[in-house]
């Protein structure tokens, strides 16, 4: 990975921004097409890797797929996008995102639906919770950003704001303009987010987004340098990328 125009690391957060949604503008139906989350098919993009935890190795896999309308979530139509997690071929986490995208080009986070899967030691399924779910209007929760339409170094801003709910995201973001190269292929103009929580402090990862395609990595399980990921989980399955412009409508991707 080749990056360019890093801030400095965590030190430099500001505190982190809970985007204003009163002021957010929708329309009914519009498409969820911001250059690095965009959510246009319904194409199955799968990751895996392998997580060394202390010296054990699990296999991680999970599964993005666009569903289309989702449901209506303080009065705005989102976009459904489910997220299958697997460890070691077992599925433990499925789970049914909202996203819709306003006028400015910012894409929200407005919940999501989850049901854990819980095994035994010999790998049979013995119960199942709801854990880490929340939707924005319940119990206080507000949607967050799920990906800014401006693209500024070191903007810290809150992803899920749903505190009964356990749920504080956290994204910042990180680097623009990398070259990224993956087992099906090179990227380039890859946006760096690094994705924390004030509810669990010692959580780091970064997520990589490519223009046109959106996330193609995640690196978790990062230490205080943020460096030494415990995962790297990588897109595995080949997609057509869609040309980015030539142009693109986003500010703040210069050093």
């Amino acid at each position: 990975i080749l990056a360019s125009c890093p801030f400095s690391g965590p030190s430099a957060h500001a505190a982190p921004l809970l985007p204003d949604f009163s002021t957010a503008t929708f329309v009914a139906g519009a498409p969820v097409n911001n250059l690095y989350f965009p959510l246009l098919d319904s194409t199955t993009r799968a990751f895996e890797g392998i997580k060394d935890e202390d010296g054990e190795l699990t296999l991680e896999r999970f599964e993005l797929t666009t569903l289309g309308a989702g449901p209506t979530i303080l009065g705005v139509q989102t976009t459904s996008r489910r997220d299958r997690a697997f460890e070691q071929g077992q599925l433990v986490e499925e789970t049914f995102d909202y996203y819709a995208q306003d006028n400015a080009g910012n894409v929200w986070y407005f919940g999501e639906d989850v049901t854990n899967f819980i095994y035994d030691d010999n790998g049979n399924l013995i119960e199942t919770n709801n854990s880490s779910a929340w939707r924005a209007g319940v119990s206080g929760a507000l949607p967050g950003f799920a990906m800014p339409a401006e693209l500024t170094l070191a903007f810290n801003y809150y992803q899920e704001f749903a505190a009964n709910d356990a749920a504080l995201d956290q994204g910042t973001t990180f680097a623009t303009g990398q070259l990224v190269s993956l087992g099906i292929g090179e990227f380039g103009d890859v946006l760096q987010v690094l994705e924390t929580s004030e509810l669990s402090p010692d959580s780091r990862e970064f997520k990589y987004y490519a223009p046109g395609l959106g996330l193609i990595l995640v690196e978790e399980g990062l230490n205080e340098q943020l460096t030494d990921p415990s995962a790297r989980i990588e897109l595995v399955t080949q997609v057509n990328q869609v040309s980015a412009p030539s142009i693109l409508p986003l500010l703040g991707l210069g050093c």
